[in-house]
């Protein structure tokens, strides 16, 4: 198998070369179609994220086609084609898993952090973990960003609330061109904020339907009732507080955000609220992929080879990728 491997924070990714791995009890081998790059994986090379097993191979938003099964998976099955997410174990037995929180599990293991990932030709996973593809139409390039982008998008809107009609969307890329599309379909309001002067990030979010486009430092032309931050700047906290209404709420989507500054209290005041959203459970997947083969997305992307992972982190920290980048063996 070809990999690329982080020996080190901060370091670039160095192709490997490796035997095939040996799926275990539980686990399957998938042969990697396709591997969407996130701004986790940004957070994994930039050494932000604790408790990283090194070397690692990045990657959570994989698709494959299953060419082996460990001892004792009956499912999926051999040549199927499955979707490996971010959570790619859970303990089954702790606190929150036993209330169905296993997305906040105390021991779990994540794909391209704890365990290997999708940067590879090949990659292990748990079998009780992958999710099933089948149901889907569309290629492993334009499934491989629902994995993550596409499923944190959703349970993030769904942290939102039913009541959030007009949405602002902070940082428009990957998942904000997702969710933003599933949003409207429910008939909602998207206001899109990016970067200063980001004119192709802005015009985008217009082409796919959003009412207002415009820079976060910029305020919406009419409060919002909830928004959602998937920019990892704690900047925006209070930013975004400020264009919500009363009784609105603020969504943090991604995994590691730079510190919120203090604010005013009267920001918070009058029943505003801010809240996280970690990971995300197999029923999020679940749901999210059922809804996405009924209702296809348009799920933009730039295409790479496996090695030239290095140039789609950096075009992705640069602002360079519109909608979401992804590898393919």
């Amino acid at each position: 198998m070809r990999a690329m491997v982080l020996h080190q924070p901060g370091l670039p990714l160095e192709l490997v070369r490796r035997p095939d791995p040996v799926p275990g009890p539980g686990e399957v081998r998938l042969r990697v179609l396709a591997c969407a790059v996130c701004r986790t994986d940004l957070h994994v090379v930039d050494g932000e994220l604790p408790g990283t097993r090194l070397p690692i191979v990045p990657g959570h938003e994989i698709v494959g086609v299953v060419e082996a099964l460990g001892e004792g998976v009956s499912e999926p099955r051999l040549g199927e084609r499955v979707g490996v997410p971010w959570l790619g174990h859970a303990c089954g037995h702790c606190g929150p898993c036993a209330h169905g929180q296993e997305n906040l599990c105390d021991t779990p293991q994540f794909t391209g952090h704890t365990r290997d990932g999708g940067f590879a030709s090949h990659v292990v996973a748990d079998a009780a973990f992958c999710l099933p593809l089948q149901a889907q139409g569309a290629d492993a390039v334009h499934l491989a960003p629902l994995l993550c982008a596409g499923l944190i998008g959703w349970r993030c809107l769904r942290a939102a609330g039913d009541d959030a009609h007009a949405l602002g969307l902070y940082g428009f890329g990957a998942a904000a061109h997702l969710v933003a599309q599933v949003a409207l379909r429910q008939g909602r309001e998207v206001y899109a904020f990016t970067r200063e002067g980001d004119t192709a990030a802005q015009d985008f979010a217009r082409r796919l339907g959003a009412a207002w486009a415009g820079s976060s430092a910029q305020a919406p032309p009419k409060p919002l009732d909830a928004a959602i931050l998937f920019a990892p700047v704690g900047d925006l906290v209070p930013r975004a507080l400020q264009a919500v209404r009363k009784g609105g709420r603020v969504v943090c989507g991604g995994i590691h955000m730079s510190d919120i500054p203090s604010f005013p209290y009267r920001l918070l005041w009058e029943e505003r609220q801010v809240m996280s959203v970690a990971n995300l459970t197999r029923r999020d997947g679940l749901e999210f992929l059922q809804m996405a083969a009924r209702e296809p997305l348009q799920v933009h992307t730039s295409v790479y080879p496996l090695e030239q992972a290095n140039q789609a982190l950096h075009d992705l920290r640069s602002g360079r990728v519109q909608g979401a980048a992804v590898l393919v063996p």
